[in-house]
């Protein structure tokens, strides 16, 4: 009993310090004129089980079986321009095609931008 409160305690401290705010909603970045912060999601599952019985109905046996895993993915993203906010998520179909919509716009944006620092730098 006491491995299992040593492993539940250790899973306890590996939730306090990665499933916290920096964990769940990612660094920012730019996109154009864009403003987008990834929103993650974390899953943690964990078994174990254990029995006993004999060989042949001679020797005593015991068996003790464990496992876990941790899973870490996007669930969309904040996206921001200006003082609108919308969250565009990552897990439908229409998400994708949202975002391929918006990128010739944010392309074109973002060549116009270059552009024209190129001609002022010139």
């Amino acid at each position: 009993m006491n491995n299992l409160d040593e492993i539940l305690g250790k899973i306890t401290d590996f939730l306090r310090s990665e499933a916290k705010t920096e964990t769940i909603i990612g660094q920012q970045f730019k996109l154009g004129e864009f403003t987008c912060l990834p929103v993650m999601s974390i899953g943690i599952g964990v078994g174990g089980g254990s029995g006993e019985g004999t060989a042949d109905q001679k020797v005593p046996m015991e068996g003790v079986g464990g496992g876990g895993g941790v899973g870490i993915g996007p669930v969309g993203f904040l996206v921001s321009r200006g003082d609108k906010i919308e969250f565009i998520p990552t897990r439908t179909s229409r998400a994708l095609s949202t975002a391929f919509e918006k990128l010739p716009d944010l392309l074109d944006k973002y060549l116009q931008k270059s552009k024209q620092k190129e001609k002022e730098t010139a």
